[in-house]
């Protein structure tokens, strides 16, 4: 998937519609209801900026699977709505984690890209649950991203995004207070712009094997580049 959104068209999107703030009323004892209408809560968010605790992307931690002593170091920058991202998953990482990551070869490191408000709420979701629960809600969204994004309508998508983090075991409270936190979301997209801007990430899933950076690859050809970084 190749697409790029700015810091400023994010939030944007945020204001205006993201994170559950859509733009009509939601149905009395939904995810939505009680929240702002998407026009009237860009406003009140404004007249409350100086009141609002400082971005610090220090706070958001890396997602890490296999030993931190493993010999070598991959990166995947995924988004939760890119198909291309769901077929890397459900094809080369099982084989990728198996043969490496829980053999202790290979540190693994999941960065999100958000090229949309809906991949920006699956990943408030998917680390709602911690460090412990990540990658479990990981394979739930990739698992079932053609159900749970399916029509977008941003206010069924957020009660199927809701639904997948009661089946992974967090209650509705905890559910309902992260997919709220618009200081999370806002961080969250600063720290995937600084990433990205870095790292030259313009499409997912983009690769990277102890710092050289791949594009999306069949298994067979992944498996080599890991061994040869092994063996250096």
């Amino acid at each position: 998937m190749k697409k790029y959104l700015t810091l400023t068209a994010l939030a944007l999107a945020f204001a205006v519609g993201g994170a559950w703030m859509i733009t009509r009323p939601a149905p009395p004892g939904s995810l939505t209801d009680g929240l702002l209408p998407g026009a009237a809560q860009a406003q009140e968010a404004t007249a409350d900026t100086a009141a609002e605790p400082a971005i610090d992307i220090s706070t958001i931690n890396d997602m890490v699977l296999g030993s931190p002593d493993a010999p070598v170091t991959m990166i995947e920058y995924a988004s939760f709505t890119c198909p291309h991202c769901r077929d890397f998953h459900a094809d080369q990482w099982p084989q990728i984690k198996a043969n490496y990551i829980d053999t202790g070869k290979v540190k693994f490191i999941f960065r999100e890209v958000y090229f949309d408000r809906f991949g920006l709420w699956a990943s408030m979701m998917a680390r709602c649950g911690g460090d412990l629960r990540f990658f479990g809600i990981t394979d739930i969204i990739y698992n079932t991203q053609e159900e749970w994004i399916a029509g977008g309508e941003p206010a069924l998508i957020a009660e199927n995004l809701k639904k997948i983090g009661l089946t992974s075991g967090m209650d509705e409270a905890t559910v309902d207070a992260c997919m709220r936190d618009e200081i999370m979301a806002k961080t969250l997209v600063a720290w995937y712009t600084e990433n990205s801007a870095r790292d030259e990430v313009t499409s997912t899933p983009t690769l990277f094997i102890d710092g050289v950076k791949y594009s999306n690859m069949p298994y067979d050809q992944i498996a080599p580049l890991l061994d040869a970084a092994i063996a250096d």
